[in-house]
């Protein structure tokens, strides 16, 4: 079954009796997202707010469970319930090798274009974009497509990008040099003092926001990939007041330009890593010049922050559905042995597990710096290497994985290259560590570092006998453990051993 739309998504969850859907009266300011908030935590239906004003809201609505953060994004793609990870993942990896051609279609058979505001009607706040964290700098539209053309080529780029709204026609938005569009406007208009000719299209079919997040390579173009992801070429529709092409099923479609040296205050803002980001910085100015949309709208927002820890949301569920099987097939690509790259579940964005059969040191390297200085990995600053045989998405065998084969002395490498890129959105650097907003570098050394918690190959790793490990000479190691727990304040008369190890020791 091909899902064309945000609309045919959603019904589709309704009937799967999967979707909450609210009809009483919610307002944009925080209690749309504290719902949704609330039903993240509880891995419970996807909420659809149906009277929230001039349009409707959807919370986190690619969100997945933690056992299975991909089975919803699955569920956009058409494909069968109950896919393991791994088939899951070579499936959108097979899909991802066939990308298909979009196709045109006029604006009257354009969802999108039922109705068109420009010039002096258009004004941002008509629509209910929610205020999601206290303390967030302003209102955001934060899951959506960003359309971006490269002005020396073809190459249009898909992206997302957060956008805080300021009045009735100006946004910022957040541009951290280091990505693809971000490039384009600091290197390329800025410098040329040229407007950056945008569309945003808010609630897009999965497809088109599935490619948007993917790390697809520069002068690629993501409409091709969401048509081989979805098997169907996606059908797009010209702007009224550029000449961009934007999907015609979107929900809603801001059209402008980012202005060249003007910038407004952007955040602070409740981030993915699950903290209040900030203080305000000045980011790009986006001027919106008209503003296209379906008869009530549904706007998707991210409830940012919650899919740290024990609960998912957009956010965290696309990174493992979405840019991981994409990741793994660009490393291959790349010509690297890699069965998987995967984010560790609960921490989006921030750290990834690689599995891997060639496991010698200069190899994995490679590899790292391969990594961390491709412009997709940005926001990624630590990676885990384990073997071919480990699953990345299972926590506990990552977890054992470093315990056994990870050498704190020699496995745990920082990179302290003083130009390797950051992204200023951490929390865990001073802003002089960060570096400059838009180059993405400082004097300071790089926050980037990977573990090697592979078993290396040598002969010690590989004869070792888990049953022997933690023995020392005669002390048997139920005796050492004994001690432990005493020096811990443990009771041991609570526990089932009598307190003596086989030599006679108390």
């Amino acid at each position: 079954m091909t899902i064309n739309s945000l609309r045919k998504y959603v019904q589709t969850i309704e009937s799967n009796g999967d979707l909450h859907r609210i009809s009483e009266p919610t307002s944009w300011n925080l209690e749309a997202s504290a719902v949704t908030m609330l039903l993240n935590k509880e891995d419970s239906k996807i909420p659809l707010f149906d009277d929230v004003g001039s349009a409707r809201l959807v919370g986190d609505p690619f969100r997945g469970t933690q056992d299975r953060p991909w089975d919803r994004i699955a569920l956009g793609l058409g494909l069968p319930p109950d896919l393991s990870a791994r088939e899951y993942y070579e499936i959108v990896i097979d899909r991802l090798k066939n990308p298909r051609d979009p196709v045109t279609v006029s604006a009257d058979e354009a969802p999108c274009k039922e109705t068109v505001v420009d010039g002096d009607d258009v004004d941002l706040l008509d629509f209910p974009w929610p205020y999601i964290h206290g303390g967030d700098g302003g209102r955001y539209s934060n899951l959506h497509t960003l359309i971006a053309p490269d002005p020396d080529s073809s190459w249009v780029d898909w992206s997302t990008h957060r956008s805080m709204i300021h009045d009735g026609e100006n946004a910022s938005v957040l541009l951290l040099a280091g990505e693809q569009t971000p490039n384009l406007y600091y290197y390329k208009y800025e410098r040329r003092n040229e407007p950056m000719p945008v569309a945003i299209a808010v609630g897009v079919e999965p497809a088109v926001q599935y490619t948007s997040v993917m790390w697809i390579p520069t002068g690629r173009s993501e409409a091709e990939f969401a048509g081989g992801l979805k098997q169907d070429p996606v059908e797009l529709v010209p702007c009224e007041t550029n000449d961009l092409m934007v999907p015609a099923t979107a929900e809603l479609v801001i059209e402008g330009e980012i202005v060249p040296n003007e910038r407004r205050d952007e955040g602070p803002f409740g981030d993915y890593f699950g903290y209040m980001h900030g203080p305000r910085r000045s980011m790009p100015l986006l001027r919106v010049t008209s503003i296209t949309h379906q008869e009530n709208p549904i706007i998707p927002f991210c409830v940012e922050g919650t899919g740290v820890g024990y609960s998912e949301n957009s956010t965290s569920s696309m990174e493992v559905g979405c840019v991981g099987p994409d990741a793994t097939l660009g490393l291959r690509a790349a010509g690297f042995d890699v069965e998987s790259c995967v984010p560790w579940k609960s921490t989006p964005r921030t750290v990834y597990v690689i599995s891997t059969d060639t496991t010698n040191g200069g190899y994995l390297h490679e590899l790292a710096n391969f990594i961390f200085t491709t412009w997709g990995m940005l926001h990624v600053d630590f990676f885990v290497f384990v073997d071919g045989d480990v699953n990345p998405l299972d926590q506990r065998a990552v977890l054992e994985a470093l315990s056994l084969h990870a050498d704190p002395d020699s496995d745990f490498h920082q990179f302290g290259v003083e130009t390797m890129p950051k992204v200023p959105l951490n929390i865990y650097q001073t802003p002089n560590e960060k570096g400059d907003v838009q180059t993405g570098t400082s004097k300071a050394k790089s926050a980037k570092a990977y573990i090697d918690a592979t078993r290396g190959g040598t002969e010690t790793d590989a004869e070792v006998d888990v049953t022997e490990l933690g023995s020392a000479g005669d002390v048997e190691p139920e005796y050492r453990a004994q001690k432990i727990l005493e020096r811990a304040g443990v009771e041991l008369e609570t526990l089932p051993f009598d307190g003596q190890d086989e030599g006679g020791h108390e």
